[in-house]
């Protein structure tokens, strides 16, 4: 199989758990699952971000494709794990430079809430609460670890986008604009 066939079908992919769970609600915000990657893949297209951090951007909550737990989770206190779960799928699908930001995109917020004033504050009430299940700001060594990380630097941007990818109506382009970023970027088949 050559990296055209295995890139194709990393797309095919994506389209498929999108087309199957992408209309599903984001947590108790007011846009869909897909609506919320596109948005966030669409401020990393409009910063320059690489094409590597745009694929990041669009798959950041992947996770929340992989299970069968109802939107509301968070809400009854369950921590669903997207970030890992999302992880372990790009794994071995994309290179690090996607896969570390959508496993630290969690532990960004975290990060943020411990250092940046009003940045909770700031974060909608599903995001609170989510918080909460997912370890609550980060402690003063969590953060000194966090900041020495490779990906810190790509992880905060992806995190502000997640923050900001929330816009009820907003236009954006479809998913298959994003074809192009993801079969550029996606490890091809003889890598594996």
């Amino acid at each position: 199989m050559d990296s055209i066939a295995s890139d194709s079908r990393t797309s095919e992919e994506i389209d498929k758990l999108f087309a199957r769970s992408g209309g599903s609600q984001y947590g108790g915000e007011a846009v869909t699952q897909l609506e919320h990657g596109l948005q966030a893949a669409l401020l990393a297209e409009q910063e320059g971000a690489p094409d590597e951090l745009v694929v990041a951007a669009l798959l950041h909550d992947i996770g929340h494709l992989l299970h069968d737990l109802p939107d509301d989770a968070p809400d009854n206190g369950v921590d669903d794990l997207h970030e890992n779960l999302g992880a372990a799928w790009i794994e071995g699908r994309f290179p690090a430079s996607v896969l570390e930001p959508v496993r630290l995109h969690v532990e960004s917020k975290r990060y943020l809430c411990a250092v940046e004033p009003g940045y909770l504050e700031a974060l909608s009430e599903p995001s609170r609460v989510s918080l909460q299940l997912q370890g609550g700001p980060m402690t003063t060594d969590e953060c000194e670890s966090f900041q020495k990380g490779e990906f810190f630097g790509s992880a905060i941007r992806l995190r502000r986008w997640d923050d900001e990818a929330k816009v009820a109506g907003l236009a954006t382009p479809p998913l298959s604009h994003y074809k192009k970023y993801i079969e550029a970027v996606a490890i091809p088949a003889e890598a594996k």
